[in-house]
């Protein structure tokens, strides 16, 4: 039985996790970072689940320091024993160099079987 829900840090150690090549590449590591059932819906408008994410990730090719997202403003949220929302921003150099895209960000992540696994995610670009 869980003894007490997380701190902001706990959670956002494991989101962060997930956005280092090295564990995104590795589908033993993401394997172990997301829920049985885990869903996400994309920045792009897409549908994603659990094996294709896995899939998806480990072909990455190499990400560079330069376009790997800055997270900010982290926000941590009980939603239910057990569950708790994670809220951020990301900003990334645009694809052409040019430009900046901000993405609003949630992860729902659940304690099953001893840890905290990622059950859900979506990403929103923002309008600025």
């Amino acid at each position: 039985m869980m003894s007490e829900m997380p701190q902001l840090e706990d959670i956002r150690r494991l989101e962060e996790a997930l956005h280092r090549p090295d564990v995104r590449r590795s589908p033993e590591a993401v394997e172990q970072l997301l829920a049985p059932d885990f869903f996400e819906f994309g920045s792009s408008g897409r549908v994603y689940r659990r094996e294709q994410t896995i899939r998806l990730l480990a072909e990455e090719s190499e990400i560079s320091e330069a376009a790997a997202p800055v997270a900010s403003d982290y926000a941590l949220t009980v939603i239910a024993p057990g569950a708790v929302l994670l809220t951020y921003l990301t900003r990334r150099q645009g694809a052409d160099g040019e430009g900046e895209r901000q993405t609003l960000r949630s992860s729902i992540w659940t304690w099953s079987d001893g840890q905290w696994r990622m059950a859900f995610h979506q990403g929103t670009p923002r309008n600025t």
